[in-house]
């Protein structure tokens, strides 16, 4: 049996289609939301989901939530979180986030199993059939790094994972939007801590990921930590107490603001009432309305706005142009999120499904499709940045481009760049920007054992290939001996906080001074190879020249060399065609003494 999972930063779900119409499984509490918290009791119990998000208030320091956003990165990609967070992280997290709970440490991807196995213990229970495959949703701004540690949690979970799939793919088959003829879909996704914006054009049960864009340190948890910290002024323009400086009370407020979030997602006002015994009354009461929140809010949701527009320009579509808007995500119930959409895309957003079920009802389509019961409907996602490997000079050499539809793979020819070389090193990179300083390094491997060859003469072929899930694997392959190499790219952490988004907004902010620096690069790498080409060649050749070509050529080769020191790009390509030109005669005779000496002894 196949489950569709929704592993969300907020809450999990899981489900099937029973008789073709969704089904997702409940848990011991009767609802089909599932807390992604993990509590760790003092005795040494495990508890997932409802139960240990009710204990939580009053066992903060051992009790983990939001893993999902730590999935794939660093100590130093989440510092700015981690303030705000009551429990403790590990010293050795640089590389890998790690929980410490007591004496042990927990990676996401081990909390992340935690809750998958719950799943999977309630899909089993309730369907009375063993579960041992699953398809998975992930952001579609997700990275390899982000992919790769959630395809691991499934893994540490007892599952197969069949299948990665993009939330908001898997929103347009929980609507059925593959029914459609034809239609221009975004689907405006804001999860508990990420946001995703992805246009889709279905046709004909084919659906094609136009363009996607994002934010992957934007949710619900940052309008909860901006509340907070408001709630937290008004206790001390009331009481003159400061509850900031306790990270505990804080972490305890983060649990209040949520609630108000969303009582005043559907009422106007709300009286709250506080109590902590470090208060001069012992508690405060303050009425806050929906208006005060939307104020502190604003400005977070305002984030999402500019990656809507780049994702419509990215996809060649006007907002008119969009037929649906669909919502997903459980921050999609505030009103000023739905406000926000209606003004992009010109047009009533389409929320008739509960937008924290929408992507488990889409997984568990997906899961039929792959499993047979399903048939006639194609998905073709993308990738969100463009990905290749460094180039002497410190160039990137793109090999797919971003948005480019997978599954797919791409293939580029390169050659050495120096005599005699017997090894290539293979440098992965991610991003838009035309410099290897200005990317993102994901792998590195070594293709050896090739035959030492004068520079240019070997030709190595190095192919990307990119799954159905987004994994990229990578093969480099000598094409005169077929000697191999390959990697599954598996970095050890994922991009920063707002490094994707970024990556993208500086290479349209420097596209002209990158292809500048890089034309300089490629113009100097290409000057100094012919400065050696001609040196060696003038070992051979300075017997056939007169002595007065022989010190123009000199005279050549060093005005290249001095051109070679500046950054005048147009005044390298001049000096690399003079020296060419200065040359001409002399690779003749070379050439000619070559065709003679090969035939000398023959006979024609």
């Amino acid at each position: 049996m196949i489950i569709g999972i929704d592993l969300g930063t907020t809450n999990s779900l899981v489900g099937t289609l029973d008789k073709g119409r969704p089904k997702l499984f409940k848990g011991e509490d009767g609802s089909s939301l599932v807390p992604s918290v993990v509590e760790f009791t003092e005795s040494g119990e495990t508890r997932v989901g409802a139960l240990a998000k009710q204990s939580q208030k009053d066992n903060l320091k051992r009790t983990i939530y939001s893993a999902k956003r730590f999935m794939g990165r660093g100590l130093s990609d989440v510092k700015d979180w981690i303030k705000l967070l009551p429990f403790d992280f590990s010293e050795s997290s640089e590389q890998m986030v790690r929980f410490k709970v007591g004496q042990r440490s927990y990676t996401p991807m081990e909390i992340g199993a935690m809750v998958l196995r719950k799943l999977k213990s309630m899909a089993e229970s309730e369907s009375g059939q063993t579960v041992d495959k699953a398809v998975i949703t992930v952001p579609a701004y997700f990275n390899d790094a982000q992919r790769q540690a959630t395809k691991f949690a499934g893994e540490l979970a007892g599952l197969e994972v069949v299948r990665i799939v993009n939330e908001p793919t898997a929103a347009c088959l929980a609507y059925g939007l593959d029914k459609k003829a034809f239609g221009n879909i975004a689907v405006f996704d804001l999860g508990g801590g990420t946001f995703d914006i992805s246009i889709l054009r279905v046709a004909d049960g084919v659906f094609e990921v136009l363009a996607t864009n994002g934010n992957t340190a934007l949710g619900g948890d940052d309008f909860d930590h901006a509340i907070a910290q408001e709630l937290a002024n008004k206790i001390v323009e009331q009481s003159g107490w400061d509850p900031k400086t306790d990270t505990q009370v804080m972490a305890g407020i983060v649990l209040e603001a949520e609630s108000l979030k969303r009582k005043l997602s559907d009422i106007e006002s709300v009286q709250w009432r506080w109590m902590n015994p470090s208060l001069p009354k012992g508690q405060v009461e303050i009425l806050i309305t929906r208006t005060e929140i939307e104020t502190w809010i604003r400005p977070i949701v305002e984030k999402a706005k500019e990656p809507c527009l780049q994702c419509l320009k990215d996809a060649g579509l006007k907002p008119h142009q969009i037929t649906d808007a669909i919502l997903v995500g459980g921050s999609t119930r505030v009103p000023l999120v739905r406000k926000l959409v209606q003004e992009i895309f010109r047009r009533e957003p389409i929320c008739t499904l509960n937008p924290d079920e929408v992507v488990a009802i889409g997984a568990a389509v997906q899961a039929n499709i792959l499993s047979g019961q399903i048939s006639g409907m194609l998905l073709l996602d993308v990738i969100p940045l463009s990905l290749g490997i460094e180039t002497m000079g410190g160039v990137v050499g793109k090999i797919i481009h971003r948005n480019s539809t997978i599954p797919i793979s791409a293939s580029e020819t390169f050659t050495t760049y120096v005599d005699g070389q017997t090894s290539v090193d293979i440098h992965i990179l991610q991003g838009e920007r035309e410099l290897v300083k200005d990317n993102r390094s994901l792998s590195r491997f070594q293709l050896r054992g090739l035959p030492p060859l004068p520079a240019g003469i070997p030709k190595i072929e190095v192919e990307f290939i990119i799954d159905a899930n987004g994994i990229l694997n990578v093969k480099a392959t000598e094409i005169r001996t077929s000697t191999t190499a390959s990697i599954c790219v598996n970095p050890s952490y994922g991009l920063t906080d707002s490094e994707v988004e970024k990556m993208l907004f500086d290479s349209f902010e420097n596209a002209e001074s990158d292809f500048e620096e890089r034309f300089l690069i490629e113009a100097r790498v290409e000057a100094d190879s012919l400065i050696r080409a001609t040196q060696k060649s003038l070992l051979k050749g300075k017997e056939l020249v007169s002595q007065e070509e022989f010190l123009q050529i000199e005279k050549a080769v060093e005005s290249l060399q001095t051109s070679v020191t500046g950054r005048d790009r147009k005044l390298i390509k001049e000096k690399i065609e003079a020296l060419g030109e200065t040359t001409k005669h002399m690779a003749e005779l070379i050439l000619n003494q070559a065709v003679q000496e090969a035939l000398q002894g023959k006979k024609i």
